[in-house]
């Protein structure tokens, strides 16, 4: 078989180019005053191959740019985080300007982050830039961010707000090309206030049916899914079971967090479910993406989330929290989910398949045979078909005369009869299956 090394640009981004002291400001004649050379076009708010770049193919109307505001934070050294400058004017950017640069921020030179606030989705590029001024105590740090109804068309303006936080740091206070590109993509909130109202529905990628259709899946750099399973092997079934029970899930990294954005994406594809009229009742699980202390009160409400955080303080608030990740590390303090920590035969199998199934498409994509099929899509059908064949079998066997659910059945799903025991019963309990689960306890044999 032929081997083909993970293509991973998403590590590269983690720690981007310094960004250098400004030059001499040189007006370029002949395109209006604007900049030209450091990443700038004569575009009005950025450079155009980027942006087809980013775009991919031709967009379709369900994917109409919805950008409702566009923002600069930045740290005053006497102030702390501040949003600098937004549009619209009035809108309610409260704790933006703590989700748009990460704590810890200081130590590199720059990342991105995704972030929610509200029923909005937030991207923010950050960059830090030394500077020769006492004022600023030798560093500038800035971040461009906008907000979005949905996180899934975000990654377009990447680019966009990468070199636009780079020009404001170079260029402070000049906004024309931010003013520009929120007049091109400005979309109108529901009610037309600044805020969304509690009966819109939030847009995320684990809702099969908004899956099925292109324009809705999240991209990002080439190898994400690949750098998940590899950067926690057979843990992600681990991951998986607490993602199919809608556990809040929470995973510290330091600074850069935006590589720590895409793996909450990726925990986040481990939950799909093809079958309807399942889990009615049951919570959605929402990836909040980055947090820090001031979502605290907003995560004591929630009953259900995947996001990430730079603030080793939440390890201490456990009442935030079912599943804590730290690197590779996967813990519970709870004592009923404890027995999911272990990795069993079945998972095990199902971590072979997986890779196997990888390799496989490395292969034809190598030879030139499959050029279609990419990993991300192998990666969430291989849990969507898991999950489907787990929900298939436990609404046959609540529909069926006895409602016996027994070994055999266990491992026609995939599962481990023994390992996977306590795994079965939160799960017939979270989604209000009514089976009755005949596997002897491991303890009491």
């Amino acid at each position: 078989m032929v081997e083909r090394a993970d293509e991973a640009p998403l590590l590269f981004w983690a720690e981007g180019p310094a960004v250098s002291a400004p030059p001499p400001a040189v007006e370029a004649g002949g395109v209006g005053g604007r900049r030209l050379g450091g990443g700038w076009s004569a575009a009005p708010w950025g450079c155009e191959e980027e942006e087809e770049e980013a775009a991919g193919p031709p967009r379709t109307e369900a994917e109409e740019d919805q950008i409702v505001a566009v923002f600069v934070v930045t740290f005053d050294p006497r102030t702390g985080n501040m949003v600098e400058w937004c549009l619209p004017q009035d809108i309610d950017l409260e704790g933006v300007e703590f989700k748009s640069m990460a704590s810890g921020s200081h130590k590199i030179q720059s990342d991105f982050i995704y972030f929610r606030k509200g029923l909005c989705f937030g991207l923010a590029c950050f960059a830090n830039m030394p500077v020769e001024s006492e004022l600023e105590r030798g560093a500038r740090m800035k971040s461009v961010g906008i907000l979005s109804p949905s996180y899934t068309l975000l990654y377009r303006y990447m680019h966009f707000l990468e070199n636009q936080v780079r020009h404001q740091l170079e260029m402070p206070g000049h906004y024309s090309h931010l003013e520009a590109f929120y007049d091109d993509k400005k979309g109108v909130l529901p009610d037309n206030k600044g805020t969304t109202t509690s009966q819109q529905p939030v847009h995320w990628l684990p809702s099969i049916h908004r899956y099925m259709y292109p324009e809705m899946k999240i991209t990002h750099p080439a190898g994400c899914m690949s750098q998940f399973i590899k950067f926690f092997g057979e843990q992600i079934l681990v991951l998986w079971k607490f993602a199919l029970l809608r556990k809040r899930i929470l995973i510290f990294s330091p600074p850069p967090v935006g590589v720590v954005c895409y793996r909450v994406y990726c925990c986040c594809c481990l939950a799909n479910v093809s079958l309807p009229g399942l889990g009615g009742t049951v919570p959605e699980s929402k990836p909040f993406f980055y947090v820090n202390v001031a979502d605290i009160e907003m995560l004591e409400t929630e009953v259900s989330y995947v996001a990430c955080t730079t603030e080793k303080i939440f390890e201490e608030k456990r009442d935030l929290y079912d599943v804590y990740v730290d690197n590779q590390n996967v813990k519970t303090h709870h004592e009923h989910l404890q027995p999911l920590l272990k990795i069993n035969s079945a998972d095990k199998e199902k971590y072979r398949r997986l890779n196997d199934q990888r390799q496989m498409l490395m292969y034809s994509q190598e030879v030139g045979e499959d050029c279609s099929s990419c990993e991300e899509d192998l990666f969430i059908l291989f849990f969507m078909e898991q999950n489907n064949r787990i929900f298939q079998t436990l609404m046959e066997v609540s529909a069926s005369q006895d409602k016996t659910l027994t070994a055999d059945h266990a491992r026609g799903m995939g599962l481990d009869p023994q390992g996977d025991r306590s795994f079965l019963m939160d799960l017939l309990e979270v989604y209000g299956i009514d089976v009755m689960l005949v596997i002897d306890n491991p303890c009491c044999t």
